[in-house]
């Protein structure tokens, strides 16, 4: 059982990209994301308004981050240098990043964007009028591919999303509401995780408990990204659900169709479409397979079955710290690789270390119908990391 990654992988991370800097002409590597530094150094941070970036040299890892980071930020060992800045706009948050990277002997940066994004109403200028900066994506490629502590993170966070999920499927009956239901779901997993672990769990960021649960139903299945209803469950109600859990930042996906009490004909029939879809993807994959391939032969498929029109989305995407992360199954991905630079034809295959979310979906005009599993690609084949059950007798909720 891990819950943390070692300090290995931090120290390995850094390395990386100092070899990748040395392979340009720059004197540091920059990163204003929050994901991304995180990623580096274990630094989690909510990104608002307030400015922070990481900058690694050939000698040196440094930080820009608000006053309010500082103590939060000193205790991170790996990060060597830090500077603030009081508040945005009064701090003039670039400027001082320009000042540091001076310092650093830094007039040449490949950073992962001109400037601080735009996240909460922050307008404040570009890094190009102080250094001159090229862009990166390092750190975005490297996480495509997890490490064997990464996916032991993701393997944990599918067991309390599995717990999740079935304290949902407890929780939920005919006349509840779908917000509450949620709620004490999400509230049981979370103190069972809580209690289990003790203070093996690090929180990483302040927010929602560790463990997650939920669903949308009824004519909301419809939208894949359907909203929670202000409406009580009944008998013949189309669930979607969702559950997972937060370890160390990274994340699973768990989400199954389930019925309410009854299942009528026309719903059995589209379940058992979309399972079947979900298997041939799941049996598809592996170490080397094309991304296009697996969405293309459930394409096939929904073809055979005659409801192309119903399908709305590819098969999956990568997972790990995000809930979306390259690269897609999308029966373009391969195109898409070849229209990028810098991306080679393995870019376009699955490859070990991937972990991926499958979910093809159908979508008629009165529900949805979609399972969602995470799914590891290994050395020799694949590793379903979610299980809780998929047929239809045992997502019927009685």
């Amino acid at each position: 059982m891990s819950t943390e990654l070692p300090a290995s992988e931090y120290d390995g991370r850094i390395e990386r990209v100092r070899t990748k800097l040395a392979e340009t002409d720059a004197d540091a590597a920059g990163w204003f994301g929050a994901t991304s530094i995180g990623y580096l150094t274990g630094f989690h941070h909510i990104q608002t308004e307030r400015p922070a970036m990481l900058a690694v040299t050939q000698d040196t890892v440094a930080i820009v981050v608000p006053r309010l980071e500082r103590e939060r930020v000193a205790e991170n060992d790996r990060i060597e240098r830090v500077d603030t800045y009081f508040d945005y706009p009064q701090g003039r948050p670039i400027e001082t990043i320009a000042e540091m990277l001076n310092e650093l002997g830094a007039k040449t940066v490949v950073a992962d964007g001109e400037g601080a994004p735009g996240v909460m109403g922050y307008e404040g200028p570009s890094l190009t009028e102080y250094v001159d900066v090229t862009a990166q994506s390092w750190v975005d490629r490297m996480r495509w591919e997890k490490s064997d502590a990464e996916i032991d993170l993701v393997r944990e966070s599918a067991r309390w999303g599995n717990l999740a999920h079935r304290y949902l499927a407890e929780e939920t009956e005919p006349g509840t509401h779908p917000a509450t239901v949620s709620q004490r779901a999400s509230l049981r997993a979370s103190r069972a995780m809580l209690d289990t672990l003790g203070d093996q769990y690090v929180p990483t960021v302040r927010g929602d408990g560790p463990a997650y649960a939920g669903f949308i139903s009824g004519p909301q299945t419809r939208l894949p990204h359907g909203h929670t209803a202000n409406r009580r469950l009944g008998r013949g109600d189309v669930l979607i659900t969702g559950a997972a859990a937060n370890v160390d930042g990274y994340f699973s996906e768990l989400e199954r169709t389930m019925f309410v009490g009854e299942v009528s004909d026309e719903d059995e029939h589209y379940f058992e479409v979309m399972l079947e879809a979900q298997t041939i993807a799941i049996e598809e994959m592996g170490p080397g397979v094309e991304l296009a391939t697996v969405d293309d032969v459930v394409w096939s498929y929904f073809e055979e079955q005659g409801v192309t029109d119903l399908a709305q989305h590819h098969v999956g995407h990568n997972i790990g710290m995000g809930a979306h992360e390259p690269p897609y199954i999308d029966r373009e991905w391969g195109t898409h690789c070849e229209e990028r630079d810098g991306r080679d034809e393995a870019d376009a295959v699955m490859q070990p270390g991937h972990v991926y979310t499958i979910e093809p979906g159908i979508y008629t005009d009165d529900a949805g119908y979609r399972h969602s599993d995470t799914v590891a690609v290994t050395e020799d084949g694949t590793e379903l990391l979610t299980y809780f059950p998929r047929g239809l007798e045992e997502n019927v909720i009685r």
